[in-house]
């Protein structure tokens, strides 16, 4: 496997890598392959980074990060996905850290992001976090293989949550990373 940038000039990669937007997210966030498609249009932008990771011709995963909320010092990660038939084998891990070194090489000091739970799989979702959201915070549990743990593995931490950020019970968990 190799991670190489992604180029708006290979359609084919453009391709694979939006259907794996629909495959990886469960229809949540690109629920057709028309909206996938109009994302990557959206995040291949000279100002942002894409790095995909291929095999063989086949794009197993990619990530993507922008820096358009705070300039140079911190980048968010949106999006990462990998093909559910090959999640488990360590290419989102290598991607995270191929994404950090070029976020680095940028300026870059923090990566955060937003890992959404619209379909209850963790305690956060489906209840009312008001008053006291870090209470709920400090108790969460992953109920369904939720990409938070992944995450932390990675050397992210929990920063703070937006409360039905997706609609009702449905948060936001809100991550960041120092990278140097």
């Amino acid at each position: 496997m190799q991670i190489i940038n992604l180029s708006n000039d290979d359609k084919n990669f453009i391709t694979q890598a939006a259907h794996l937007l629909v495959a990886g997210f469960k229809g949540f966030a690109w629920p057709t392959l028309e909206d996938a498609l109009e994302e990557m249009t959206s995040v291949l932008h000279p100002t942002k980074i894409v790095r995909i990771a291929v095999e063989n011709g086949i794009v197993l995963g990619w990530v993507g990060a922008n820096n358009e909320v705070y300039e140079s010092t911190a980048w968010e990660l949106h999006p990462l996905v990998v093909n559910p038939k090959h999640q488990g084998q360590g290419i989102g891990r290598a991607l995270v850290a191929d994404l950090e070194i070029e976020i680095k090489k940028r300026g870059g000091k923090t990566v955060f992001l937003g890992t959404d739970d619209q379909d209850g799989s963790t305690t956060l979702a489906n209840k009312n976090l008001y008053p006291n959201i870090w209470e709920h915070v400090a108790r969460i549990k992953n109920l369904d293989k939720h990409p938070y743990e992944f995450y932390q593995k990675q050397g992210y931490v929990i920063v703070g949550i937006i409360p039905d950020a997706n609609g009702l019970g449905k948060p936001d968990i809100i991550m960041a990373k120092h990278i140097g």
